[in-house]
């Protein structure tokens, strides 16, 4: 019998009624375009959105072509393809991780479109009354998805007292923990003394680790883990999102992948174990198509010896861009976070403006854009982030530094401009 309703509406999600106003790079481009258009003769220097600037890998496109051109003929044209990735794109996943030290199965590997769709789609496997723990300041999307969902969120604070690498609260039950090593926005890079730590409270808390990896190949120290999986106990407790976003300049043609250890079981209400592999699987078998064929071959490419080493020169040449922003900041005695095994150096604001102010100040005086630590949580408020993904960064002139009283000085905006060509 069908139920009456007084209505004829549907019933919306009012959960999106809880988001903030404005998504931050949304907000960000609306500011940076109103610029642009009002002073058409300046160049600006986008330091702000994470997007890379080198072309593909030579490797990755022969890849892509390999791909387009199997789709030219009728024995090699590819179809509907595996949602769960190809097995040569899953196994060369496997092999990459096994040259760090950590062994994974193909089928814990999950290809995808990116670690933004997964980190955000993965909510679809828990039930909305999970606890979610998130850092604060932290990647908005975190934040987002769980809020769209309804789901109580208690947050940790990350701040320049524990070199925004929180740790975590016995005094605190949380289900779903986010982490995210290197950080997004701090460049923070937990150890692995510190991630065991992690590990041992989800283990207690019988929670579930949501671990962000994209930045893991800008890790240069060899003591740092660039898998939460080379910690003893991770694959009873945690999930991996990883990205060739900016490993290999994917952003625009999209590939990740996700790691979903066929260990991860729970019990659910009814006493019957729930594999989340297995759930996972069924999620993005019914949800999502898979990634094209052609993208893989481009990603397939990229996990060869020569693939990767031309990952990791594109990668130096990013990491040349830190440095001389470091230098900067270092020069003028700024105190600031990342810089190595990252591609974020986050810092504090000059002369105690809050971070908007001082995104606004730096493009208007400097044409540079950055990002406002604000967007990113309450302790971000008086901090802001520079990415280093910026093609030629070199100082092409003698670095002229402003004086030290300045607003611009914790920038050198006159260097930037200089160095940025």
């Amino acid at each position: 019998m069908l139920t009456e309703r007084n209505d004829t509406m549907p019933k919306l999600n009012e959960n999106y009624q809880n988001l903030k106003e404005s998504y931050l790079f949304v907000e960000i481009a609306h500011r940076v375009a109103k610029y642009a258009e009002a002073n058409p003769d300046k160049k600006i220097i986008r330091l702000g959105i994470g997007d890379v600037t080198l072309p593909l890998e030579p490797l990755a496109v022969e890849g892509l072509h390999e791909g387009v051109d199997a789709m030219t003929s009728t024995e090699s044209f590819k179809g509907y393809g595996p949602e769960q990735g190809y097995d040569f794109l899953r196994q060369a996943v496997v092999d990459y991780y096994a040259e760090n030290g950590v062994s994974i199965q193909a089928d814990d590997v999950f290809i995808s479109d990116g670690a933004k769709s997964d980190t955000g789609n993965i909510g679809d496997l828990f039930a909305k009354d999970n606890v979610v723990l998130i850092p604060d300041p932290v990647y908005p999307v975190y934040v987002d998805t769980n809020v769209m969902t309804g789901r109580e969120i208690l947050y940790i604070d990350a701040n320049a007292e524990n070199n925004f690498l929180p740790m975590p609260d016995k005094n605190i039950h949380a289900d779903l923990i986010y982490i995210c090593s290197p950080n997004n926005p701090t460049g923070a890079a937990y150890n692995k003394e510190q991630l065991k730590a992690w590990i041992d409270y989800a283990l207690e808390n019988e929670a579930v680790i949501l671990y962000d990896s994209a930045y893991e190949a800008f890790i240069t120290d060899p003591e740092l883990p660039r898998s939460i999986f080379a910690i003893e106990g991770a694959k009873k407790c945690a999930i991996e999102f990883c990205s060739l976003s900016k490993t290999a300049g994917f952003t625009g043609t999209r590939c990740g992948y996700t790691i979903v250890p066929q260990e991860l079981v729970f019990k659910a209400s009814n006493g019957e174990e729930m594999s989340v592999n297995a759930m996972w699987k069924r999620r993005q078998t019914t949800k999502f198509n898979g990634t094209s064929y052609i993208v893989q071959k481009g990603a397939a490419a990229i996990f060869t010896k020569e693939g990767m080493a031309q990952c990791r020169k594109n990668i130096g040449y990013y990491q040349e861009n830190a440095q001389i922003i470091s230098d900067v900041l270092a020069k003028k005695g700024i105190r600031y976070f990342g810089g190595t095994n990252s591609p974020y150096i986050w810092f504090e604001c000059p002369n105690g403006m809050d971070s908007w102010e001082f995104f606004d100040y730096l493009l208007n005086n400097a044409q540079v854009v950055g990002t406002p630590g604000a967007g990113f949580g309450k302790n971000g408020q008086n901090f802001f982030t520079l990415m280093e993904f910026k093609r030629s960064a070199k100082p092409t002139a003698p670095i002229m530094l402003p004086p030290t009283d300045s607003p611009v000085m914790t920038l050198d905006g006159i260097a930037l401009m200089m160095a940025c060509t």
